[in-house]
Formats: C-alpha cells, sequence, structure tokens
C-alpha cells in the first residue's frame, strides 16, 4: 500500500478533502435519484478509500494540515461511517420520494449537503490551524442544519432553527476561545500563522499565560460542548435527530459529536502542558457525568423513537467525556474506544429506527410493537443494536465501559458510583423501550421494508468483533493517543 501512496499524483490528504468538495456542485445539479444516489454512494466509497490510505502514508505537517496519531484513526472511522450511511440513505431516500415527503428538488440539496457535510468534518480532522478547524466545524454546522428542515415541516423548521441558534451561539464562543488561543500564543510564538498550529500550541503550551489560557479554555468549552451535546448545552440535539432525516441523525451522533469531542481535547492537550491552568480534568469529569446522569432519566419520558436514542448519545458523549476528564493510559483507551464503537453501534441503531420508522409510518413508540412478528430481520438488527448500546457483552461497547469502571475505581470511587448508577439507569430504560418494540401485539402499519439491512449488520459485526479481539495496530493507535492525551 505504501508504494501505491507513492505513485498517487495526489496526497491522500488532499483527496480526502477534495473529493466531497468537488463533488457538491456536480450532485446540486442532478435531479435524477438512482443516478444522484449512486454518486452519492461512489464519492463516499472513494473518500473512505483516500481515509484508508492515510494508514500506509507518512505523518506530516504543515501550518494548516496535519496526520498524526490523534486523527488518522478518527478520519477512518468517519470516511468509513459516512461512506455505510450513503449506502443506507440512497434507499431510506429512494422512499422518502415515493412518498412525497422529499422533491427531486431538494434530494439535489440533500445529496450536495451530505458531501459538504462530510468534507467539513474531514477538514476539521486534519487541520493544524485551530481557526481552520473552527471553520471546518461551522461549515458542517450550517449543513446538517439545513438537512434538519429539509422535509420544510413546521416541527423540522423549528427543529433547525434551533440547531441553528444555538450551534451559533456555541460556534460564536469558541471562536472568541480560538482568539484568545492565538493572543497568547502568538506572544510566545510569534504573530501569524504559526501561532494557530496545534503543534507548535502544545509544544510551547508551558510558557503561555495560564490565566487566559484558562479563561480561553472556558469559552472553548461552552462552544464546543454544545457540539458534542453535552448537558446544559445539549437543547438543540433531540430536535434535530427527530425531525432530521434518518441518515443525517445517524451521521450527527456518529460523527459530528466526534468531531466536537476531537477539537476540545485537542485543547485539553494544551492546558495539560501548563501546570498553572485549570483543572480541565475536574470540569469534563463534572459534565461528563451531569450529561450521563440527565440522558439517563429523561429515557424514561422519551415518547419518540428518535429522540429516544438522541438522549441515548447525549449519555454516551457524557461517558466518553468523563474517562477523559479522569486521564491517564487506561481511561484514555476507554475513553477513545468508546467514542469508535458508539459512532458503530449509534449509526447502526439509526438505520434500524429509520427501517422501523418507514415500516410502522410513525415514530411514536405507542404505536410500534410486535416487529419480531411483523419484521423478524429487523427486530434482530435492533436488539442487537440495543443490547451492544446499553453495554452488555460481547460488543464493543461493553469493553470500554468494563475498562472506564475499571480504572475509575481506582482513582475516583465515589464518582464512579455515580457512573455506574447512570449505566444501570439508562440500561433499563432502553432495555424496557426495547422490549415494547419488539415484542407484543403488532400495532400500526407493517409494510414491507425495502432498504438493505447491509450496513446495519455490517456495523454490528464490527462492534462484535471488537468486543471480542481489537488487532494490534487499532491498540497500539489506541495507546499512543492515550499517551498523548496525558
Amino acid at each position: 500500500m505504501t508504494d501505491l501512496v507513492a505513485a498517487l499524483p495526489l496526497s491522500p490528504v488532499a483527496l480526502v478533502l477534495l473529493v466531497p468538495t468537488l463533488a457538491i456542485p456536480v450532485l446540486a445539479v442532478i435531479s435524477d435519484y438512482r443516478l444522484s444516489a449512486g454518486l452519492n454512494m461512489l464519492v463516499s466509497g472513494l473518500t473512505f478509500a483516500a481515509g484508508l490510505l492515510l494508514l500506509a502514508a507518512p505523518h506530516e505537517r504543515g501550518d494548516f494540515l496535519i496526520i498524526d496519531d490523534f486523527n488518522i484513526f478518527l478520519i477512518v472511522l468517519t470516511t468509513f461511517v459516512g461512506f455505510t450511511t450513503s449506502v443506507y440513505s440512497a434507499s431510506y431516500i429512494g422512499h422518502e420520494l415515493e412518498t412525497g415527503k422529499l422533491t427531486p428538488a431538494f434530494l439535489r440539496f440533500y445529496h450536495a449537503m451530505y458531501q459538504a457535510m462530510m468534507g467539513a468534518m474531514n477538514l476539521a480532522l486534519v487541520s493544524n490551524n485551530i481557526g481552520l478547524m473552527w471553520v471546518g466545524l461551522e461549515v458542517a454546522t450550517l449543513a446538517t442544519v439545513m438537512m434538519v428542515g429539509i422535509y420544510r415541516t413546521p416541527e423540522a423548521i423549528e427543529a433547525a432553527w434551533k440547531y441553528f441558534i444555538l450551534g451559533s451561539v456555541g460556534i460564536g464562543l469558541a471562536f472568541f476561545g480560538t482568539i484568545l488561543i492565538y493572543m497568547v500564543s502568538s506572544t510566545v510564538i510569534g504573530a501569524g500563522v504559526p501561532a494557530m498550529a496545534w503543534d507548535e500550541i502544545v509544544r510551547n503550551a508551558a510558557a503561555l499565560d495560564p490565566k487566559l489560557l484558562s479563561l480561553a479554555f472556558v469559552f472553548l468549552l461552552v462552544g464546543y460542548g454544545t457540539k458534542v451535546g453535552l448537558a446544559p448545552f445539549h437543547a438543540w440535539l433531540p430536535d434535530a435527530h427527530a425531525e432530521g432525516p434518518t441518515p443525517i441523525s445517524a451521521v450527527l451522533s456518529g460523527l459530528l459529536l466526534n468531531v466536537a469531542l476531537y477539537a476540545l481535547l485537542r485543547f485539553k492537550m494544551v492546558l495539560a502542558g501548563n501546570p498553572l491552568a485549570i483543572d480541565v480534568g475536574a470540569i469534563l469529569m463534572t459534565l461528563g457525568l451531569v450529561s450521563l446522569l440527565f440522558a439517563a432519566f429523561m429515557l424514561y419520558r422519551r415518547r419518540d423513537i428518535k429522540r429516544l436514542f438522541a438522549y441515548s448519545s447525549i449519555e454516551h458523549m457524557g461517558i466518553a467525556t468523563f474517562a477523559f476528564g479522569i486521564g491517564g493510559p487506561l481511561a484514555n483507551f476507554a475513553g477513545l474506544l468508546h467514542m469508535t464503537m458508539h459512532s458503530l453501534v449509534k449509526s447502526a441503531i439509526f438505520f434500524a429506527v429509520g427501517h422501523v420508522a418507514q415500516a410502522k409510518g410513525t415514530q411514536r413508540l405507542a404505536d410500534i410493537s410486535g416487529l419480531s412478528s411483523t419484521h423478524p430481520v429487523l427486530a434482530v438488527g435492533f436488539a442487537l443494536g440495543v443490547i451492544a448500546i446499553v453495554g452488555l457483552p460481547p460488543f464493543g461497547v461493553f469493553m470500554s465501559e468494563f475498562l472506564l469502571v475499571s480504572t475509575a475505581f481506582g482513582r475516583q470511587p465515589l464518582l464512579t458510583v455515580v457512573l455506574v448508577a447512570g449505566l444501570i439507569l439508562a440500561l433499563g430504560a432502553l432495555l424496557m423501550r426495547m422490549q415494547q418494540v419488539v415484542f407484543g401485539e403488532p400495532r400500526g402499519k407493517s409494510d414491507p421494508v425495502k432498504a438493505s439491512y447491509v450496513p446495519l449488520f455490517v456495523h454490528l459485526l464490527l462492534a462484535l468483533v471488537a468486543g471480542l479481539w481489537l488487532p494490534e495496530a487499532l491498540v497500539r493507535w489506541f495507546r499512543g493517543v492515550a499517551a498523548l492525551l496525558g
């Protein structure tokens, strides 16, 4: 593969950025559904292939772009889930066209914005410039805002508007924090582009003004924490998941939350290098537990199946944030593994939920039951997804939560009791809902599922394999990045 990378006219990182970007204007003018969906899958597949090539490419850095141990696997994960979601999306959107929920004009808009979102997230991940990373997250936010409101119903418009307002406030605060980071780094590194480079800022972290650095992190935490979906900055997330197309819910939960958390962790590395700065770990542990407990209780009161799993996303980002707050090799390893497993499993669950909503003609949990009788294959996929996401063995989420609880008991025993209580509460709520959906007397419509089950079961298979065995290369990556995070 190394020889293949060397023979390419463009570097893999350039391909990861250019392929989705060049596809945007092309997809914007294609109204034929089959051609547009096929091209969207092709572009997403090529982007994933470019992401895989990064594994064999040498690490590189510049003032604007960087490929290092921290971001390389996240790029592969993001492009992979983007590809599988595009495969699922092809049949899902086809159903929406048949039922009249979307028009060909909106279809062009949908596929163009899909690639804009994927390209922007890739840009945020490969940016070595704190300003360029902010631009990537801002473009991804705007693209998803427009896709959330694509159905043009009053509820969808309200959800998109709420997402836009809260997301804009959050990204505005993150922008101010970014300016403060530049101000404090430029006094040491010197004015200009190098003062905005991640690796240069981390290298000189000990010499930066700790008070201004701490103030900047407060703004960055609120700004990017809104994108992560941490309580109490989460208000946009349930509405966006419930009212937007299900493939976008899968990408929001599986990818965009990860990218925002990645940005926070980059800044955590900066503050970790300055012993006089505020204790970022304590803040992340607090926000993580608040998010976990809040979401766990809210799961019992959800009446919409997509809102149910939106709150589950808040729960799991809280778990990952708590892990990174504890810090240390094992907790960071658990946090990275949890981010990965949540991406795979939660996107798989939304694939299943999309099938369920289309087959039953509703998202109301009260009108969904007896799936094992009407759609047995879908019932198996949905049940396995819920079993995986609540942390039951032998899936990968169990492994990440087991590692986290094990290390937390040794370092924060009282907080671990709260952590375990939150996990048990969430487990009870989701298993109760799973029993209702899968078993009982069938209710509502029972339309056949026309979409492919392949993306759903591929994700679940990967999560199962990760719970039983992790490749040595992946373990080395987790260990290396865990050491970098401190």
